[in-house]
Parts: structure tokens; sequence; C-alpha cells
């Protein structure tokens, strides 16, 4: 049990007061009523309420939020799970529209909006969708939008689909470099066995690896609720994702009215701590994991900038190698011919070729559009020095 240690004053108040982002995964059954089948509506109220007190300090706050099945069953008189895939679909299509409308009017009273967005597997991993999915993020953060995700259900097989919010929650909070991913049980954090089975069980407020022994207190998904797909297993893989890509989990109870004000307040939950910065484990995943499809040639004044840690524009680069599409991994070399970083590049190359040495004015006439700068200084690590921490 050495990977497991108890912090003063509760653990997950200090994650989410330093978070700069934070994404919050709501399971069905906080959103509607497990009886009734309704909205339920006065905790989502209550909830709403709890993430305007984070943003009026200056946090960002993305809520990945399940429901829409379970809204779209009672819409359509189907039985309490659908069973097949196309009325799994169909009760999904029926329920998300009612599924925004019930965040729209809970956050409505907090002067702000909300934004849709539903992603599917491929728009975490394939890079170049991965890349529009964050600039969709990004921008909807900047004009103070709380964006609403969900798995679009409508559309995906078997074969492409999470299966379940909370390793969703996990690819959000990688994709937009989130510090703190909340997820909201049903129960109060992770324990050494199911505490409504064994009242032996005892709770672990911190861990910091997730080994075999931790994973084994996993159970299944609580039955007794009657919606929902996931468990504290899945809640675990999502915790492992979060950690390898800088981001800390907290696993609360959800049915509190205002769950991440009673974490700061000292509730109880479990943390599973990052094994490294957000920034780090981005920066090391363009450095070392992405094979590049191609190279950017710069002069000197462009490598001097990069070096200082600005971003790539095209009045920089003096030529354009391979064949690489919007989103890929390419290497950015100098003068010399050695290579410096690798970045993500925002263009493909035939559009790249287009605008070598080009003042950022000037892209918009010449493509019929701009991207910005040609490798954002985020999506840029040098491999000629290390990662800092």
């Amino acid at each position: 049990m050495a990977a497991v240690s108890i912090v003063a004053g509760g653990p997950g108040g200090r994650e989410l007061a330093a978070a700069r982002r934070i994404v919050v995964k709501v399971g069905s059954a906080l959103v509607v009523d497990p009886h009734t089948g309704a909205p339920n509506r006065a905790w989502l109220a209550d909830f709403a309420a709890d993430v305007a007190r984070l943003r009026a300090r200056g946090q960002s706050v993305l809520v990945v939020s399940s429901g829409a099945g379970a809204l779209g069953r009672k819409r359509l008189g189907l039985a309490r799970r659908a069973s097949t895939l196309p009325e799994k679909q169909a009760a999904a299509a029926a329920g998300q529209s009612l599924l925004m409308r019930v965040w729209e009017e809970a956050f409505e009273p907090h002067g702000a909006a909300c934004a849709q967005i539903l992603l599917t597997r491929d728009d975490t991993e394939v890079r170049r969708r991965w890349l529009n999915g964050r600039a969709t993020l990004e921008t909807l953060l900047g004009l103070g939008v709380v964006p609403v995700i969900n798995e679009n259900d409508t559309v995906v097989t078997e074969e492409i689909r999470y299966g379940d919010n909370d390793r969703l929650a996990a690819r959000v909070a990688q994709m937009i470099g989130a510090e703190a991913l909340v997820l909201l049980s049903d129960i109060d954090g992770l324990y050494t066995a199911d505490p409504r089975s064994n009242p032996a069980a005892r709770h672990l407020p911190r861990v910091s690896h997730i080994s075999d022994e931790i994973e084994a207190m996993a159970g299944g998904a609580n039955a007794s609720a009657g919606v929902g797909t996931g468990g504290m297993a899945t809640k675990l893989i999502a915790a492992r994702m979060a950690s390898t890509a800088g981001c800390a989990t907290i696993i609360t109870l959800g049915t509190r009215p205002s769950p991440l004000w009673e974490v700061e307040d000292g509730a109880r939950a479990t943390v599973f701590e990052p094994s490294t910065s957000a920034t780090a484990a981005y920066k090391a995943w363009i450095a070392g994991a992405l094979h590049p499809q191609g190279a950017l040639r710069v002069d000197s004044g462009a490598a001097t900038a990069l070096a200082r840690g600005k971003s790539l524009l095209a009045a920089g680069m003096t030529g354009v190698e391979g064949r690489f599409e919007k989103g890929d991994a390419v290497i950015i070399r100098d003068l010399a011919g050695r290579e410096i970083a690798r970045g993500l590049v925002r263009y493909d190359v035939a559009d790249a070729q287009k605008i070598v040495g080009l003042k950022s004015v000037d892209i918009e006439p010449a493509l019929g559009f701009t991207e910005g700068p040609v490798v954002h200084a985020d999506d840029l690590a040098f491999t000629d020095r290390p990662v800092p921490v």
C-alpha cells in the first residue's frame, strides 16, 4: 500500500483550487432521475452554481455529460434500457436536444452560454481531427462559454466508440491540457473493496500510482442505478490516462448539491496524482511519440525566435519537405539542416509550400484562409534539450 497517502485538509481541494482548467464528468444517474426518467433539474441548478463559482475566480470548466440516451428513451417510450444498437442510437438522437436544453436552463441564471460538442473516438485519436477539436474548445473557452461534451452515440458503432464517458472525459482533459479531471460518481472515491457489500472496506484518499493492487480494488458498475455504463474500473482507466497527460483525477460523490465546493471544503474523495505536468506530457508526446511526416526549413531569425518560445511563422520558412497533412508532426531544421524541434503543423504540404516566406497578413490572400502560425509554440517541442516540468 505504499502508493496511498493521506493529506490533511481533505483530498482534492488543493488540485481543484490550483487548476487553470477543469473537466467534470457528470453521469446519467445525476442528470436524470432514475425513478422517473425526467431531468434532475434541482441538482443541475446547484451544480451550475458550483461551476459558476469556479468560473468567477478565473478557472475554465468543461462538462462531459451523459444522459442523452436516458432522456431519449423516455421521450420515445422505450424500455428502461434500449437493447439493440439502433435503439440506443435512436434514443441518443432523441435525447441530445433535451440534454442540452436542461444544461442551458441550468447555466442561464449565471449568464453562462453553453455549447454542444459531440465527439467520437477518432476526434481524439486522429491528429488532424484532434487539432480541429482542440481549436474549437480553445475558442469556446476564450469566449467564456461552457462546453458540454458527449460521445456522438447517434453515429458511433461498437468498434469505434469509447463506451463510457469516463474515458472520453480523460481524453478531453488531455486534449485541452487540463490540470484536474473530476469524475462525479455514486460513491465518494476508491475503497479497498466495494463498501456496499464489504463493511470492512477502507477509503483511499490519495493514490500516487495505479498499481495492479489498486486496479484489483475496482468493482463493476452500480447496477442499482439503472442508468449509465461506467463503474470504478472505467474510472481507474480514465485516471491512468489523465495521469500520463499530467492531469490529476478526483473521484467523489456526485449526489451532493455542490460537489466541487464540497471537495474544496474537505469532503471525502480520492485523488489520483499526475505522473508529470500537462505541458511536459504534451511536449514529450510531440517530441518522441509521433512519427514525423515531413520537415520545415527555417532561417536563423526564425530559429532564434523559436528558441525564445515563439511560434513558427511562414515568414521564417525557407523550404518544405515531405508529404504531410494538417495536424501531422513535422521536423523543423535550421539552415545547416540540423533538427532543432518537432511540432504539429497547421497547414498541409501544398498550402505550406505556397506560403513559404510570406508575412502573416499575406497568407489569407494567398490561400483564401489562414490557420495562424505554421506551428504554434504550444505545439512545438525542442529535441535538443529536455522538456521542463
